[in-house]
C-alpha cells in the first residue's frame, strides 16, 4: 500500500485508465461523491472538455495532458469538481487545467496502466512520498 502524501482536498476526481473503467480516485472526504459529481456536469453536453462555475464550486473536464489512451484506443479524459480554496483563480477551462493537474499527475501516472488502481486513500500524489 502506498502512502498518502499530499493529497490534494477539495477535489472530486473521475476518470477512466487504460484497462480499468470509469470510477472515483478522490472523493473529496464525501462518503459518496456519485450526487455532488452529477449535478456538476448535469448541465454540461459530453464533449471532451468542460468548464463551469457553480455555487462554490467549478467543474472541469479535459482530455488527458499526454493523450494517455485506453486499450480500445480511446483518449483517456479527466474529470473534477473542485471546492474550496482551489476555487479561486479557476475562470478557464486553461487556468483549471493548469491548476488541477499538476496536482494529480504524479498519482495518475503511477495507476493508469494498472490492472486495477488503487483507490483515493492509496494514492501517492508526490514523488517524494512514493516508496519505489
Amino acid at each position: 500500500m502506498r502512502p498518502v502524501v499530499d493529497r490534494p482536498d477539495g477535489l472530486i476526481w473521475a476518470t477512466r485508465g487504460r484497462s480499468w473503467g470509469f470510477r472515483f480516485l478522490l472523493d473529496a472526504g464525501l462518503s459518496d461523491p456519485l450526487e455532488t459529481f452529477e449535478r456538476a456536469f448535469a448541465s454540461l453536453a459530453d464533449e471532451p472538455t468542460a468548464w463551469r462555475r457553480g455555487v462554490g464550486q467549478v467543474a472541469l473536464r479535459f482530455p488527458d495532458p499526454l493523450n494517455r489512451r485506453d486499450a480500445a484506443g480511446r483518449l483517456i479524459t479527466h474529470h473534477f469538481v473542485v471546492f474550496g480554496p482551489l476555487v479561486g483563480g479557476i475562470d478557464s477551462l486553461d487556468a483549471g487545467v493548469e491548476k488541477v493537474w499538476p496536482l494529480v499527475a504524479f498519482a495518475y501516472a503511477q495507476v493508469w496502466d494498472a490492472d486495477d488502481p488503487s483507490s483515493g486513500m492509496d494514492l501517492c500524489f508526490t514523488e517524494r512520498g512514493h516508496p519505489d
